[in-house]
C-alpha cells in the first residue's frame, strides 16, 4: 500500500482553462500559434491592442505583455521602440514568440506568481498589458491575486489595459470589483481597442486602470 499522503483533488476554482484544454489536446498551442501567423500572411490587422499601448505609453516604456501567448502585441510594441515584456504560462506559445517575435523578452510564468524582480527585472512597468482573453482562462481562484500583482508591478503613474469578452465565464461586474479589491481605480472603461466607449450591452471590455 503507498502511504505517500494523498494530495486532495484540485476543485473547478483551482484549474486554469488553458491548462486544462492543454491536458486533453496537448496539439492546441501549435494551432493556435499557426493560427496568428496564417492572420498574418493574410494580412489582417493583428495590432490593435499594441496601438492603444503605445498612444498610453511614454516613449521607450517599460511595458508588460501579461498572458503574451505567441507574442503579437509585445513583439509590435518592441517594434515601436518599447522595452517590452511578455510572460505566458505556456512553453510553447513562449517558443513561438521568440521565433516569431524576436526582440522582447519572454519569460515562462505563472501570472498568479508574477514576481519580475525575482527574475531580475526589478523597475516597474509604465503600462501592462492584457490582451486576448487571458483573464478568463484564469483559475477563479487566482483571479484577485493576479490583478494584485499586476498593480504591484506598476510605476506609482503606471496604467493597466486589461480586455476580454462577455459570455466567457467572467462577468464585467465581478470583474470589475476584483479590480477594485486588488487595488486598481478605473480610469477609462472602452468596449473595443479602439476606443468605443463601454455601454451596458456592450459584449467586450477593455479597462484601464490604474493603481489607486
Amino acid at each position: 500500500m503507498d502511504d505517500a499522503p494523498q494530495q486532495p483533488p484540485q476543485c473547478a476554482d483551482d484549474l486554469n482553462e488553458w491548462t486544462r484544454v492543454l491536458a486533453v489536446d496537448p496539439g492546441h498551442s501549435a494551432r493556435y500559434a499557426e493560427r496568428f501567423r496564417r492572420m498574418a500572411r493574410e494580412g489582417q490587422d493583428l495590432d490593435g491592442e499594441a496601438r492603444l499601448m503605445d498612444t498610453l505609453a511614454p516613449r521607450n516604456a517599460r511595458i508588460l505583455d501579461a498572458g503574451c501567448g505567441p507574442g503579437r502585441v509585445a513583439g509590435r510594441l518592441h517594434t515601436l521602440g518599447h522595452h517590452a515584456i511578455g510572460v505566458d504560462l505556456d512553453p510553447a506559445l513562449i517558443a513561438a514568440a521568440k521565433v516569431d517575435h524576436p526582440g522582447p523578452r519572454y519569460l515562462v510564468g505563472d501570472l498568479a506568481e508574477l514576481d519580475l524582480p525575482a527574475r531580475g527585472i526589478s523597475s516597474p512597468m509604465d503600462l501592462i498589458v492584457c490582451a486576448g482573453n487571458v483573464m478568463t482562462f484564469l483559475a477563479p481562484s487566482t483571479r484577485v491575486e493576479v490583478l494584485r500583482r499586476l498593480a504591484q508591478h506598476l510605476d506609482l503613474q503606471g496604467r493597466a489595459a486589461i480586455g476580454f469578452g462577455a459570455g466567457r465565464g467572467y462577468e464585467f461586474g465581478a470583474f470589475r470589483a476584483d479590480a477594485a479589491s486588488a487595488g486598481f481605480v478605473e480610469e477609462l472603461l472602452l468596449s473595443t481597442w479602439d476606443l468605443r466607449p463601454f455601454t451596458a450591452h456592450s459584449d467586450f471590455l477593455v479597462a484601464v486602470l490604474r493603481r489607486g
